[in-house]
């Protein structure tokens, strides 16, 4: 049986901020396992966060659109299990390259928290 998982209280909530900040290294990292739609990287996030992150298709949709415009995923159509048409979202060479340099920069700002935090 799934474990519930149980809403953040509003005191608990995630920064819109960080949550913006961190959405194109986590759809990067995301679909550079394979190829994923909407839907399905809404419930990894979730699944990844452990419920701690709530995205939502009007948040993710416009990260995955600026990320085709500046052709860093593709996307493509294709029937589903149950038969319906789903539009599927891929890496491009150039969003394995932007993965790469966005998994530098959080190393560099999470080591620097890590310091920071030890120190206070």
């Amino acid at each position: 049986m799934p474990r519930a998982v149980r809403s953040p209280k509003p005191a608990e909530r995630i920064a819109k901020d960080l949550i913006a900040a961190s959405a194109t290294a986590l759809v990067l990292s995301i679909l550079n396992k394979g190829d994923s739609y909407g839907y399905a990287i809404i419930q990894e996030v979730r699944e990844l966060s452990g419920g701690q992150l709530e995205w939502s298709e009007g948040m993710l949709y416009p990260v995955l659109h600026r990320m085709e415009d500046q052709e860093l995923i593709e996307s493509f159509e294709e029937r589903g299990e149950n038969g319906r048409k789903r539009k599927y979202y891929r890496l491009r060479p150039d969003g394995r390259r932007a993965l790469a340099e966005e998994r530098r920069q959080w190393d560099v700002v999470h080591a620097a928290l890590t310091k920071a935090w030890r120190t206070a």
